[in-house]
């Protein structure tokens, strides 16, 4: 632990839970769980950054073993900026890593969305893809073609700790742009946490696999039936959900934190957009025919099953392959690129129209017990990160992505999707110059979780965010729910 982290926890005060109440339930009422929370709220420099802190923790907790919440209008980087990375992994109260073979990190994700100004009401929590416009709500997807889910501006899972996700210079994510935002709105973001509590469970690879068996579920999160051949995925691991104990297994009661870093540098001229593509191998695509009056659509299912090999095969080297074709509206650059996978994975690639690799992205596992090395687990994703205009992709051309899984075994609820960055062409030496950095730290309470059967937790959020300066002035201050 750092000395800041351990400034953090060792200076902690007690505020009052109406305080915190107050600020929770701009996601959900909690006040029920609670009877105190700790907040300290400080700036200190450290290796010439500037700090700002807002730490929270709960002193009561609940009961369940998956969560899998929505937490809107989070603290996030204001104003017009660029991002340059997300990055993520659950800590407990003494800002430990968490291993995943004790709390598995299926996803979280972030969503960008424009809210009525003066409107404080939230989406309801069945809310589809998110995807719905109304009054006092929209939505800003991503630039990928999936017609429903995959809204995401970015998210990983398990593989958080060891996957790069920095945009590199002189490339940005550009969000907060005055001219995008409609009159009468603000920009907000919301973050999706699923995670699963695997301690003292009696199939840890099922658990975190959704198997519905080990779930005990018949319906899903919206109480309609599961078809005959779904075994597995995330309409069993839903919230509040729990995995099948061990007989006899006591769990520990204790609290867990989701950290998160946000990096990114103030907006200016010589920054070049890109937009973010997030393709699905399981997309299923219906091509446009105008003469017939179909329109193109993509029904991205998300998730899949990797059927065991055949039982003659006798070795371990069964391999299931899927494969996509599909196209982007635009072209560019390629700047970025990554794949996302559950364990089992053993790599995905994106191809051209030509059969040239534009990125190839292969899983790293873990050898270990500690966390970033958990045996058994995807750790790590391996990122493209192509030279300045090296790897291009033409407006309509014809991508295939194809994904493998070991299917030595049956696996349920897999992925294959695939992050690209895609810029314009990008001017001659243009690069980002940022001579001061700040970076501020914070906070805030966002959910309640519980983590341990027979115990509890409570899951907060830490929001840290480098502000790359361009000009030489004052650290920005943090906004606080």
């Amino acid at each position: 632990m750092s000395s800041l982290d351990q400034y953090f926890w060792d200076n902690a005060i007690c505020a009052s839970p109406a305080k915190f109440r107050r600020i929770i339930t701009r996601s959900f009422s909690s006040g029920d769980y609670l009877n105190c929370i700790r907040i300290i709220q400080h700036r200190v420099r450290e290796n010439g950054l500037w700090f700002k802190v807002h730490v929270a923790f709960p002193g009561n907790s609940c009961f369940w073993s998956v969560s899998d919440k929505y937490f809107y209008n989070i603290d996030f980087p204001r104003g017009h900026i660029g991002l340059k990375s997300f990055d993520a992994e659950v800590i407990d109260e003494a800002g430990n890593s968490i291993p995943l073979h004790e709390t598995y990190l299926h996803h979280w994700l972030f969503v960008r969305y424009y809210q009525r100004k003066h409107n404080s009401s939230d989406v309801a929590k069945h809310h589809g893809d998110l995807g719905l416009h109304g009054h006092d709500f929209v939505v800003v997807k991503n630039s990928g073609v999936c017609d429903y889910g995959l809204i995401q501006y970015f998210g990983l899972g398990s593989e958080t700790r060891r996957t790069s996700t920095y945009v590199p210079d002189p490339y940005g994510i550009q969000i907060g742009n005055p001219e995008d935002i409609p009159s009468g709105f603000e920009e907000r973001w919301m973050l999706n946490v699923h995670a699963i509590d695997s301690r003292g469970v009696e199939d840890r690879m099922g658990c975190t696999e959704c198997r519905c068996d080990l779930y005990n579920v018949t319906v899903d999160d919206y109480d309609q039936p599961l078809p005959p051949d779904y075994n597995g995925g995330l309409r069993c691991c839903y919230d509040e959900t729990r995995c099948r104990m061990r007989q006899g297994f006591k769990g520990v009661t204790r609290s867990l934190y989701l950290k998160y870093t946000v990096k990114y540098v103030d907006w200016y001229t010589s920054i070049v957009p890109v937009k973010i593509y997030i393709l699905d191998v399981t997309d299923i695509w219906t091509t446009a025919d105008e003469s017939r009056g179909i329109k193109s659509r993509h029904r991205c299912q998300i998730e899949y099953e990797v059927p065991s090999c055949a039982v003659d095969a006798g070795n371990d080297y069964c391999t299931h392959t899927k494969s996509l074709r599909v196209s982007l509206p635009t072209g560019g650059d390629v700047v970025y690129g990554v794949a996302h996978q559950h364990a089992g994975g053993i790599g995905s690639a994106l191809y051209g129209e030509d059969g040239r690799v534009i990125c190839s992205s292969n899983p790293m596992y873990g050898e270990g017990n500690e966390p970033g090395n958990e045996a058994g687990y995807i750790v790590g994703m391996s990122t493209c990160y192509p030279l300045p205009g090296s790897v291009k992709i033409s407006s309509g051309e014809t991508l295939t992505l194809v994904s493998n899984y070991s299917n030595a075994r049956r696996h349920t609820g897999v992925m294959g999707l695939f992050y690209i960055l895609v810029a314009g062409s990008s001017p001659p030496n243009t690069v980002v110059h940022a001579p001061a950095e700040v970076h501020q730290t914070w906070m805030i309470p966002l959910s309640v979780w519980g983590v341990a059967l027979f115990g509890g937790a409570i899951i907060l959020v830490i929001i840290s965010a480098f502000r790359y300066r361009i000009r030489k002035e004052e650290g920005y201050e943090a906004i606080v729910m």
